[in-house]
């Protein structure tokens, strides 16, 4: 915790949702310092109209808006794909991978001001402030850190409200819409409220994405993707930059109701939480990259990386971006994306992303090896001896217990007593 009276000038990551802006205030009456916003555009929208007016007539003395939305995709989203890293089997860790690229610039901003300290308004319960923190330590140690949450009396989202509204500080939230929500290009989640119970159904208002399986179109949709070294470059053989090239497959995503996921998961903290997210364009995006790894790398590579996921998946969920180990998977993987290159077909129906087609030159699939049809490369009595080396464990246990009963061993032997090993050597 930073000594009140010890810090001049904060920069605060600023999103002007509800812990964000009542924090402004907060920061100048109980640190008296100035304060300094900072606001990555990672695809929020029209949460941005109005951001800069809103920072300064809450008291920042100056706001910065930045557009990192190429950057965000092409350095922290597509590589992260290109793991196949999923936490706990659904989550596309769409907050995970924003928070070190929000952190990053926020450092970058706080040398560029001469502020001594940079602020969040991730919670005291929950992982945010660790991926925030983690990265101001590793890129500016030197630098005080400032959580409110960790300090300040108010203690839940309604005495947030009504300390915005004693300070007339407008905001989206509300006592009866009371969701804890991130939104970027990638993705939007939802916690808190209602859904605090794991047995809640998710309202129907609270997406604001996707449409349900109920109201998606009668007829499927198709779409086909490209990708050249395991970077998507083309939908539907229109080329595109990451940022055009996710927003189209987002607006396709939520009219065929894909990318849903209701998960209850375990926080880095030590306690479990649910969670609701919509990750439309990036559920198509996984599952094209994943079809296109099974045609193109070999059984030993695509094995391994599929353990590479798990621990990458930790390591961004965690807020361990910034760490060498981090940076050597990042060279394994894309070592292993560099015949990554081809084409994958997709049917989207009512919530479902289904592989349909795939083709690569560098496919390692051969039709007249596997055709059920007469063929001429696969003499199929070779396997007999296959299988009988890859048993012969098998073979050996089996004859073992067969001459040895579990309970025909020899009692272990006293302290002083030769062992007698002589049931081991025989045949």
């Amino acid at each position: 915790m930073a000594e009140k009276g010890s810090v001049k000038k904060a920069v605060l990551a600023y999103s002007g949702g509800l812990d964000t802006s009542v924090i402004v205030p907060w920061l100048i009456n109980n640190y008296g310092c100035e304060v300094v916003c900072f606001c990555a555009n990672l695809g929020q929208e029209e949460e941005l109209d109005g951001l800069e007016e809103k920072a300064i007539a809450s008291g920042a003395s100056r706001c910065y808006v930045e557009d990192l939305r190429a950057e965000f995709l092409t350095d922290y989203v597509f590589p992260t794909m290109q793991a196949g890293a999923i936490y706990e089997r659904d989550y596309l860790l769409g907050t995970s991978f924003a928070r070190p690229l929000i952190a990053k610039r926020l450092v970058e901003i706080a040398q560029l001001e001469r502020a001594d300290a940079v602020a969040h308004g991730a919670t005291g319960k929950g992982n945010d402030q660790v991926r925030f923190e983690l990265t101001v330590m590793a890129l500016n140690p030197k630098l005080k850190i400032i959580a409110p949450w960790r300090e300040w009396d108010i203690r839940g989202r309604t005495d947030a409200l009504e300390y915005a509204e004693e300070h007339n500080v407008p905001v989206k939230a509300s006592a009866d819409r009371i969701y804890s929500q991130d939104r970027n290009l990638w993705h939007l989640s939802n916690e808190g409220g209602p859904l605090e119970d794991p047995w809640t159904e998710p309202p129907a208002d609270m997406f604001e994405w996707t449409k349900s399986p109920e109201e998606a179109p009668d007829e499927p949709a198709y779409v086909e993707i490209y990708y050249r070294r395991g970077f998507p470059e083309r939908v539907d053989g229109v080329a595109m930059g990451p940022v055009e090239l996710v927003q189209n497959l987002n607006a396709l995503g939520c009219e065929n109701a894909i990318g849903r996921v209701d998960l209850v998961e375990n926080r880095l903290v030590g306690m479990k939480s649910r969670g609701v997210y919509e990750t439309p364009g990036g559920t198509i995006l996984y599952k094209g990259h994943a079809a296109l790894e099974q045609l193109c790398l070999d059984k030993d590579t695509l094995h391994w990386k599929q353990q590479v996921g798990l621990r990458y998946a930790e390591l961004v969920y965690n807020g361990l971006w910034f760490t060498p180990l981090r940076k050597a998977l990042d060279a394994f993987v894309q070592e292993t994306e560099k015949s990554i290159s081809g084409t994958v077909r997709l049917k989207l129906y009512k919530g479902q992303a289904m592989v349909v087609g795939r083709r690569s030159a560098h496919s390692l699939y051969r039709e007249d090896y596997v055709t059920f049809d007469e063929d001429d490369v696969y003499n199929q009595a070779d396997a007999e001896g296959f299988i009988r080396l890859f048993g012969l464990p098998l073979k050996v246990a089996a004859h073992l217990r067969e001459e040895h009963p579990a309970d025909a061993m020899p009692p272990p032997a006293e302290d002083g007593e030769a062992r007698d090993w002589d049931w081991i050597q025989r045949d």
